[in-house]
């Protein structure tokens, strides 16, 4: 009877990691084709509803850092496409979710939540608008990229921000890392988005 006990235990485990995968990577397929496809006239919108999918994704997981990850990652592209003052709402939502994912588990997907708060912290205005502020992003795109030294969000994220604050020789650094990345199962279009974002930037500095 134990050993039956135990044997259902471990399938439950399994085909509830198995969902946990399936709806985490339909939010990332969903987030790619509205980042890199839609127009840009259409990217609120979408952010939206597929912010409240999200939101509904992490409430069914509650205490895994993934979705909250994702969340985040949504909230953030959402607050991006709306832009103005309504955006810092969603940028701060973006944040906390964050926050609990760290708080979970940091290392969750190679550490993006380190990735996507240090990208909220160099975009969002600083004091007293926004919570932006440029040393914490720094430390936080640093642990990204000690956690994923060779991943191509972490480097193009640290890129930007060097890019951002002046210092081109790093940044050119960063990128040249993130275009030689490796490909990522199930995130072709995600790589193909990002190494363009990638290129642009490196032509802006030639």
């Amino acid at each position: 009877m134990k050993r039956l006990t135990a044997l259902a235990a471990m399938l439950f485990s399994i085909t509830a990691f198995a969902s946990l995968e399936e709806d985490v990577g339909a939010l990332q397929q969903e987030w790619a084709q509205i980042k890199y496809q839609r127009p840009a006239a259409e990217q609120e919108k979408a952010f939206a509803a597929l912010a409240k999918t999200a939101d509904a994704v992490r409430a069914k997981y509650a205490g895994r850092a993934e979705p909250q990850i994702w969340y985040g990652i949504i909230a953030a592209s959402y607050a991006g496409a709306r832009g103005g003052l309504g955006a810092l709402s969603l940028a701060k939502d973006a944040k906390k979710a964050l926050e609990q994912a760290l708080e979970i588990d940091a290392k969750a997907l190679d550490g993006s939540a380190y990735t996507s708060l240090g990208s909220l912290y160099y975009q969002v205005p600083g004091w007293p608008i926004g919570f932006g502020n440029d040393d914490k992003a720094r430390e936080l795109l640093q642990k990204a990229v000690a956690l994923n030294p060779d991943g191509i969000d972490s480097n193009y994220f640290l890129g930007d921000f060097l890019y951002r604050k002046g210092d081109y020789e790093g940044a050119r650094r960063a990128l040249g890392k993130a275009l030689k990345a490796p490909a990522r199962p199930g995130r072709a279009l995600a790589d193909e988005g990002r190494r363009k974002e990638i290129e642009s930037l490196l032509a802006a500095m030639r």
